[in-house]
């Protein structure tokens, strides 16, 4: 004779727990309150006292946070209150103010408060190709153009903004739009004439109406 134990089956029963209500969530989100601190460059503290009315008021309005500048540690400081509503809305503040702190322009800058589909991506021209000296320079001058000419041309047909800070490239816009404008900018870092540039955007650019007829 062999022993065999007879375990009792498991419940099949699923538990069943009642919806959470609207208030109860928002009271769960600004129960504990979060803080994130953005540093600022030394060389974008004077334009931000300068536009900090514009920094300041669409993240409280909007998004409902509290703000301030910390002048000594160099940052701005986010953090969560009563009046915040939505879970996301403190990275989407950290977004903000990091594109501002990037070099973008406020009004730019706040399309990532109204949006969801709006990213920023940095890379460098070393990342791309190692150079140095004047075909370092030469590389910056064709990503820029006379007066900015080629810079504007690109962010017009990708329908997308882009800080050039030295050897460091920002770009803000929907995932699309950025990989379209980052290949073109890779191919000037490449070597590529500025015209070749331009007939390749065009071609996109006439994809891109077309897809949203």
């Amino acid at each position: 004779m062999i022993d065999v134990d007879t375990a009792p089956e498991p419940s099949t029963d699923a538990p069943s727990f009642p919806p959470l209500s609207a208030a109860v969530a928002a009271g769960a989100i600004v129960k504990k309150s979060e803080m994130r601190r953005i540093p600022i460059p030394p060389h974008r503290m004077t334009p931000l006292k300068r536009d900090w009315l514009s920094v300041f008021g669409p993240l409280t309005e909007i998004l409902g946070l509290q703000v301030r500048m910390n002048v000594q540690r160099k940052c701005v400081e986010v953090r969560t209150s009563k009046h915040t509503k939505e879970i996301g809305a403190l990275q989407k503040g950290a977004d903000f103010v990091k594109a501002y702190a990037l070099g973008f322009d406020v009004n730019d800058s706040i399309a990532l408060l109204r949006l969801d589909d709006l990213y920023l991506d940095s890379f460098e021209i070393k990342d791309v190709k190692t150079l140095h000296g004047d075909h370092l320079s030469r590389a910056i001058g064709r990503i820029a153009g006379q007066d900015g000419k080629t810079r504007f041309t690109i962010e017009n047909a990708s329908r997308t903004r882009i800080v050039l800070a030295d050897t460091k490239i920002h770009i803000l816009g929907s995932f699309q739009n950025i990989k379209i404008a980052r290949d073109a900018i890779v191919s000037l870092i490449l070597g590529s004439p500025p015209g070749k540039v331009y007939a390749g955007l065009r071609t996109v650019a006439s994809r891109m109406r077309q897809r949203a007829l």
